[in-house]
Parts: C-alpha cells; sequence; structure tokens
C-alpha cells in the first residue's frame, strides 16, 4: 500500500476538555515516513513531538504526549480520526496544549479531515501484524491480543459500569473507514457528576459542559439523548482506536478489551509495538553479519527492526539450542543476565557503528555499566526486543539507555559507556 498525507491544510478552533485553553488545530501534508507528528506552534522553536508510545506522558482520563511546556493533552480523539481515515503522514499543529473537544466525540475531526482531503505519495504503510496471541493487565483492564486472519483491527469490547443505563456492554466491531464513521465517529465522551469536584481539584476538566460530554447523574443523562442506548460502549471502543495508533502504525489484530482504560489501551500499543513483526525490516541476519564481527557462540542478535538517528531496535530469539543452556542450571533453563546484557550492548553497538566512517574497519568497546537491573527471568521461547537510545554522544564515545522487552513486559535495562575503536 501507498502511504497518505493531507491533500491540502485544514483547521478547527475550540476549547479543550481538560485544559480549558482556546486552541486551533491544523492538518497539514507531510512528507513520505514522516508518520503522525504534533507541533506545538505557540511555542518557542515549535517543538514536535512523535505519535508514539514512548512519548506518552500521562494517561489519567486521557491520553497526554510530550513534556512539560510542551506537553498535548487529550489526542486520542483526533488520532482516532487519522487512524480510521488511514493517514500515514500528517503533520498536526497546535497553537495551544490540547485539541478541541468540540461536541465530545470524533466526528469534527473526521469532517476536519475529510476538508483536508486525502493525497497518496511513495513508500509503503507500516502494517503491525500480530502473529502470536499474548495479554495485557493494567489495573482493571484486561486486553487478549490474537492474530486476526483478516486486514485490518477487530475489536471486541466490553465495559462495566454500576450505573442504570451503562450496566455491562459488549460490542464487536471491524474498524474500517465506513464502520467508524457509520457507527463510532459520533460517540461522545462521558462522565458523571459525582466525579466533577474531584476532576477540577485536580486541575482537569476545565473546558467540560454539557455541550462537549455525556454528563450522568445517578439515574440520567443530563441535558442531552443518547445517540446510541450503549454510546459509551462505542466511545471507548474510539479511544482504544485513537491510542492504538501510537504503537507507530496500523495495527492488524483481534483485541478483546475487558474494561479498557487510556492506561491499558496504551500499554496494548507498547507491547505491539515491541513484539510484533513489522514488514520491512530494517537488518536481517546476513546484513548482520557483514557489520559486526561475533560469531556463534557470541553473535547474539537475529535482527534489526528499526534504526533511526539516536534509537535502535533489535530482535533476540531465545532457543532452547542455546549453548548456555547445557550449563547454566540445567533442567530449569534461564538465560544468563550478563548475556541479556551482552545482546542488549551488541544492539547499540549498531547505533554506534552507524555514525562513523568506515565501519568495517572499527569495533565497539564498551567502558562500564549502570543502573543494571534484572526485573524477569528470559527462558527458552521468549523473544527478546532490545531498544536502545542514545543519549550523549561525544566524538568515538557514547553514552547509551538500553531495555530488554518480552511479550511487551520490560526484563531488564542498563546504562552502557562505550568507544568506537579501530579494529
Amino acid at each position: 500500500m501507498t502511504r497518505r498525507t493531507a491533500a491540502t491544510p485544514a483547521s478547527l478552533s475550540g476549547v479543550g476538555l481538560h485544559t480549558g485553553a482556546s486552541t486551533t488545530v491544523t492538518c497539514r501534508p507531510a512528507r513520505a515516513g514522516e508518520g503522525i507528528r504534533f507541533c506545538r506552534a505557540d511555542l518557542p522553536g515549535q517543538p514536535t513531538i512523535g505519535a508514539l508510545e514512548r512519548e506518552v506522558a500521562t494517561t489519567e482520563r486521557r491520553t497526554a504526549i510530550g513534556s512539560g511546556d510542551a506537553t498535548i493533552h487529550t489526542v486520542e480523539h483526533l488520532l482516532a480520526a487519522v487512524s480510521a481515515l488511514g493517514y500515514d503522514d500528517l503533520l498536526l499543529e497546535l497553537d495551544g496544549p490540547e485539541p478541541p473537544i468540540a461536541d465530545g466525540s470524533f466526528m469534527p475531526f473526521v469532517e476536519l479531515f475529510d476538508r483536508a482531503g486525502i493525497a497518496e505519495q511513495e513508500g509503503e504503510t507500516r502494517v503491525m501484524r500480530v502473529e502470536t496471541p499474548f495479554v495485557v493487565s493494567e489495573g482493571a483492564s484486561r486486553y487478549i491480543v490474537a492474530p486476526n486472519p483478516e486486514p485490518g483491527l477487530r475489536l471486541t469490547v466490553t465495559i462495566e459500569w454500576d450505573h442504570p443505563l451503562i450496566g455491562r456492554q459488549t460490542g464487536s466491531f471491524d474498524v474500517s473507514n465506513a464502520v467508524f464513521r457509520r457507527e463510532i465517529a459520533a460517540a461522545r465522551t462521558f462522565g458523571f457528576t459525582s466525579e466533577v469536584e474531584g476532576l477540577q481539584a485536580e486541575g482537569l476538566l476545565k473546558g467540560a459542559s454539557t455541550e462537549n460530554a455525556v454528563v450522568l447523574s445517578d439515574t440520567e443523562v443530563i441535558g442531552t439523548t443518547l445517540r446510541w442506548p450503549d454510546e459509551f460502549l462505542r466511545h471507548k471502543v474510539g479511544d482504544i482506536i485513537g491510542d492504538l495508533l501510537l504503537a507507530g502504525g496500523r495495527v492488524q489484530a483481534h483485541i478483546v478489551a475487558h474494561r479498557p482504560s487510556h492506561r491499558g489501551n496504551v500499554a496494548v500499543a507498547r507491547a505491539i509495538a515491541r513484539t510484533v513483526n513489522r514488514q520491512g525490516g530494517a537488518m536481517d541476519i546476513t546484513q548482520i553479519l557483514d557489520v559486526i564481527p561475533h560469531r556463534y557462540p557470541m553473535l547474539l542478535v537475529d535482527r534489526i527492526l528499526e534504526v533511526e538517528q539516536d534509537r535502535i531496535v533489535g530482535l533476540k530469539n531465545v532457543t532452547i539450542n542455546e549453548p548456555f543452556f547445557q550449563g547454566h542450571f540445567p533442567g530449569h533453563p534461564i538465560m544468563p543476565g550478563v548475556l541479556i546484557i551482552e545482546a542488549m550492548a551488541q544492539v547499540g553497538g549498531f547505533l554506534m557503528m552507524g555514525s562513523v566512517e568506515h565501519p568495517e574497519t572499527k569495533v565497539v568497546y564498551f567502558m562500564s555499566l549502570d543502573q543494571v537491573k534484572f526485573r524477569k527471568p528470559v527462558i527458552p521461547g521468549d523473544q527478546l526486543q532490545f531498544e536502545v537510545t542514545m543519549v550523549k554522544h561525544r566524538g568515538r564515545t557514547c553514552q547509551m539507555k538500553g531495555m530488554a522487552w518480552v511479550a511487551g513486559q520490560l526484563v531488564a535495562e542498563a546504562e552502557m559507556m562505550a568507544r568506537v575503536v579501530d579494529r
């Protein structure tokens, strides 16, 4: 599939739900491969923030990305429309801290993008296919993430509230542009009068009213009529769609969600980003052997998935055939922690090699390790995914932060100092 961006700029103005700030959001075309990015045009330097799970700042009652003054609140409604309409590259420019809430539904953003139109451009869409089932639990939220034999995303969602108009509601949706417009987009956010005072004391809901949300007393809806009896469920489905875009591509999976939350949705996006096979991996084992000097039994990287200027993601499949399992706890095989760090370091070495000329004549020596933590055993059958980020880089010396994940769970982390030297 070719990539899609906006054909022309389009804008929407209004008040933010939580900040109460008056803001205009303008969607602008972006170059192929730039992805979905936000820009705070009102701040010095106009900082940009990628719509990615690693940029999430908070999931308390909304999903916010960025940090400090450059935080953007309540991005999920806007991102749900971006996802459902199939955009790959967009610049979403704001002159304030939060997109307008409008009527509290996703439809105003659908209409915004209809005005912007769609332009196709070169490049392949990133499809994130779930190939092995896994479970994510966050608080009261529980998700089963499984392969979907059909292209696209299927959501089966159950919500539960002790309220006479909600109770237990369940629905399944094969998410597409048409289904989103017809069955989800008009569903509004909702809240309870009993919570308003406490949330406003926390600095939230400064822009909330019965004009931009379904407000419920203990027994009824105040000041409006429900658009569907299960409008609450449909809005939660839309929130999941928006939060999942933070995985960094189009998700192909069947996700069964029970009592979903923004915190849980982002945890699923993070797990998908760290575990699924992506189209167009950056470097396979043949290419790895051309760069790294290690060989059996010390080559501990099977694939490089992503390479950016200051970040790299690599993969290690752990099998019972690993030579170290013969002597490390025979009968109770656990991957040695030092080898997990060694594999992490090898991935980080690729990141450093990308910053030097003639890497075939160089080798990476690691100088120090700090803040090493092992959080969960790694056993045969696990797939280790390493994410290494460059923290400081001076000449041939680099400080990096590495994290190792299995099925979306953090199993090890370390800070590393290394230097590139001549072979």
